[in-house]
């Protein structure tokens, strides 16, 4: 394989095309004149040379702005092939000029705080609510970032002379709460906008496309779909990009090339797994709106595969009947997964500016997989219990109603 750059990696590129055929190609185009149709794994720690002299002449010119090594690589913290490969993959997919992958989402996320704050940006604007450990993450300052949490409305007011970063997360793990990245991205001015785009992927959303200038990702999540591979990416521009190989660099938060694998992998049915998954949470919504034991249901207007609902009587007992639907946290793989944010991932946020971003105590999530439809239906039935007398007959409809007016609150 030729290792001639183990960063963004840049093999044939192409005219444009649709995200289905990007997804399949993209980071695999130079492998059929290679005779190799599966990508390989690069599973080297270091890598020999002979001329120390334009090796340390590489590694100065990484340290100057964090651009990938020209010439072949040198040691895994700086980059790796199979890595690289992913790098491009995604950053095709979400438009942007390349994206740079992490240990972890919390990993990725913790490196775009440091690229920040090492600017002398410390402050940052969010919008509640993130994932928990997200929120946690700003609250705590453990990075030492100082957090200013506002509505999408305010965040133009929010913003000081030391903001560096927004983040906002639509749909926003747990409720689905969605907000208008081009308004966000509006709002801010200069200041860089970071969307979380996890739950809705590139398939559904490129927030790229209207003004990030960051997208994160739970690369654990969809792009992997599996369940098996532990992983976070930020696609960006090379400039930013370069900032977070260097902190990548210096805190080792490298992403393993087993995992760059079968992250390309999972990309390449990425667009068929969304759609599925989503056409399934779809109908689920619908029969969980018109369920008299449920409370609430929260679906949002883009689509996707989760679904959010409270119901009247107690959550943790709807989770101790499933069997089909795993009760597990996590998210985004080919199984269906149910869990109560309170109690797990926002376990962690504040109870009261939990219960005030609308993550309820009676809240359960569900992300929607590949089963059939009928069968996580029959298993949902029987979990939420013995069937409610009070409702009225017109509710149903009501309910689909008041599931999109709050999808675009």
């Amino acid at each position: 394989m030729d290792t001639a750059s183990t960063g963004a990696y840049d093999g044939v590129r192409t005219a444009p095309r649709a995200l289905a055929t990007e997804a399949v190609h993209a980071g695999r185009d130079d492998l059929a004149r290679q005779g190799l149709h599966a990508p390989p794994i690069d599973l080297s720690t270091t890598y020999p040379s002979y001329d120390s002299r334009a090796e340390a002449a590489r590694i100065d010119a990484f340290a100057t702005d964090g651009a990938d090594p020209a010439g072949p690589p040198v040691y895994a913290r700086l980059g790796n092939p199979t890595v690289a490969r992913f790098e491009t993959a995604l950053a095709r997919l979400e438009g942007t000029e390349t994206a740079v992958a992490f240990a972890s989402g919390m990993a990725a996320l913790s490196a775009v705080l440091l690229a920040t704050a090492a600017t002398g940006l410390g402050h940052a604007v969010a919008v509640r609510p993130l994932y928990g450990c997200s929120d946690h993450l700003l609250t705590a300052g453990l990075l030492g970032t100082e957090v200013t949490w506002t509505d999408p409305d305010g965040i133009a007011g929010a913003l000081r002379p030391d903001t560096g970063l927004v983040m906002v997360e639509s749909p926003a793990n747990p409720t689905l709460a969605e907000v208008d990245p081009r308004a966000v991205a509006d709002a801010c001015g200069p200041v860089p906008l970071l969307v979380d785009n996890t739950f809705a992927t590139p398939v559904l959303q490129r927030p790229a496309e209207q003004g990030a200038r960051l997208v994160l990702h739970s690369a654990t999540k969809y792009l992997g779909g599996h369940g098996d591979v532990l992983a976070g990416v930020v696609a960006c521009d090379e400039e930013f990009a370069g900032r977070l190989r260097q902190i990548r660099f210096a805190t080792g938060g490298v992403l393993h090339p087993l995992a760059g694998y079968l992250l390309l992998r999972g990309l390449s049915t990425l667009p068929v797994r969304v759609r599925a998954a989503s056409a399934n949470a779809a109908e689920l919504a619908r029969r969980l709106a018109a369920d008299p034991r449920v409370a609430r249901v929260r679906y949002p207007r883009l689509g996707g595969a989760m679904v959010a609902f409270e119901v009247h009587d107690d959550p943790h007992e709807v989770i101790s009947r499933v069997r089909l639907v795993t009760p597990a946290v996590s998210l985004g793989s080919v199984d269906t997964l149910i869990q109560h944010p309170a109690s797990i991932s926002h376990r962690i946020v504040d109870a009261d500016d939990r219960r005030g971003a609308g993550v309820t105590d009676r809240l359960l999530r569900l992300s929607v997989g590949l089963e059939d439809v009928d069968d996580l239906w029959a298993d949902l039935d029987r979990a939420l219990g013995a069937p409610r007398e009070r409702q009225r007959a017109e509710a149903p409809r009501e309910a689909v109603v008041e599931l999109m007016r709050e999808a675009v609150r």
